[in-house]
């Protein structure tokens, strides 16, 4: 008799135990967020600007959440040893929870992903956010579903650029016998061909060594980049021509991101965009600041004009034609090419 009246002393403990459980969490589910950890792999050094949109999205979530919800950014690509491609890799496996990676990266997925970085096919900032907040940014959503990955918002890498040591680019014939660093990408890799250089394919971080020992003798990324790499501080020569636009994409492992709480999801969506609305426009303000940097350093900054930059247009075309045909009608309409 006295054991039974223990079991059941025991057994009314337990359900006291889990009604109180239950009871705090409906509490919770009522006005709190779900605290969880989520892991996020960027390629951008600390100050580059995929790492400080990254770590502004992640501050964003950790306040509105009241500190629920922690995101650890991890730059350089720390979590796959250096390499891009692996980490790029690592979030569609869903060994990392989320990631903020350039198209170019990105296209080991689907080459198609590269459509916006066709040379010349945006005139401006405004223009490249017009279309990818509308039709290209849902172009991206679904490409980027068929490889496991959810597409939250996209930011500014911005538009390339050329540096190098060997001399001023002014026309089609100087780019010719420069080998270039490239992050990969058929879009990269024939455009430089098509001038006769020789574009190099790695990785971000291996670039400023192979810069300074020369093995290679330029890059070809955008000012914020090119600044928060050093970049700037061993090359001779700039030469400013927009000739493609990229950016960085947002975007989160499916299954992790299907397995949150509906409330987590809106909040992860709508700080996304926010925080790449706040890189885009660190972007677009601090480029005349970094070129006049440039100048005052020593490097040599030649800005093409539209009469300039017709030759080039004009020698790529067939290559344009061409990848217009590959990707395909569906993602030029998407990015409003003609």
């Amino acid at each position: 008799m006295k054991r039974s009246i223990m079991l059941v002393a025991a057994l009314i403990c337990c359900v006291c135990m889990l009604a109180g459980c239950a009871g705090s969490e409906s509490e919770r589910q009522a006005g709190e967020y779900q605290k969880i950890k989520l892991i996020m792999t960027v390629n951008g050094t600390n100050i580059a600007t995929d790492t400080k949109t990254a770590l502004h999205f992640a501050e964003m979530v950790k306040e509105e959440s009241h500190g629920n919800i922690v995101i650890d950014v991890f730059p350089n690509d720390q979590l796959a040893g250096g390499n891009m491609t692996k980490g790029v890799e690592m979030v569609a496996d869903g060994a990392v929870d989320c990631a903020a990676y350039a198209t170019s990266p990105m296209s080991v997925l689907d080459q198609k992903l590269l459509i916006g970085t066709i040379p010349w096919t945006f005139d401006n900032y405004q223009e490249a956010r017009r279309v990818i907040d509308t039709t290209g940014g849902a172009y991206y959503a679904k490409l980027l579903k068929a490889q496991g990955l959810t597409y939250l918002a996209s930011a500014h890498n911005g538009f390339r650029q050329l540096t190098n040591n060997k001399r001023a680019v002014r026309t089609p014939e100087d780019v010719s016998g420069l080998k270039i660093r490239v992050p990969g990408g058929e879009v990269y890799m024939r455009f430089f061909r098509t001038f006769g250089a020789d574009p190099v394919a790695m990785s971000w971080g291996e670039a400023f060594t192979a810069i300074q020992q020369g093995t290679i003798d330029g890059q070809e990324n955008g000012f914020s980049v090119t600044a928060s790499a050093k970049v700037d501080e061993i090359q001779k020569y700039m030469t400013v021509w927009n000739y493609t636009y990229e950016n960085y994409l947002f975007v989160f492992n499916t299954e992790i991101f299907d397995s949150l709480e509906p409330k987590t999801q809106d909040l992860l969506r709508r700080k996304a965009v926010e925080a790449c609305e706040w890189g885009r426009d660190m972007v677009e303000a601090n480029e005349k600041t970094l070129e006049d940097k440039f100048r005052n350093e020593g490097m040599e900054v030649t800005v093409l004009d539209s009469e300039q930059l017709a030759p080039f247009k004009t020698k790529i075309s067939p290559m344009v034609e061409e990848l217009k045909g590959k990707f395909g009608p569906e993602a030029c309409e998407a990015f409003q090419i003609q």
